[in-house]
């Protein structure tokens, strides 16, 4: 089963940036974060998103019911 979101980490590994740079690019908005708790996690859809250029931006969120 493919994952529905990355840890920042993963995700700044995937964009080829360094730790520093992704959690840079988390804090300024340009990579979308969901916050579960004090996890900060980005949706995969999003990323896709981002990639092919449709971002549309994604406040931090906490989600209801999980």
């Amino acid at each position: 089963m493919e994952k529905l979101t990355y840890n920042v980490e993963e995700t700044g590994k995937a964009l080829g940036l360094s730790r520093a740079s992704a959690y840079k690019a988390v804090h300024d908005g340009t990579i979308p974060t969901i916050r579960i708790g004090r996890r900060l996690v980005v949706p995969r859809i999003q990323l896709e998103k981002l990639l092919n250029g449709k971002s549309e931006g994604t406040p931090d969120a906490k989600p209801t019911g999980i």
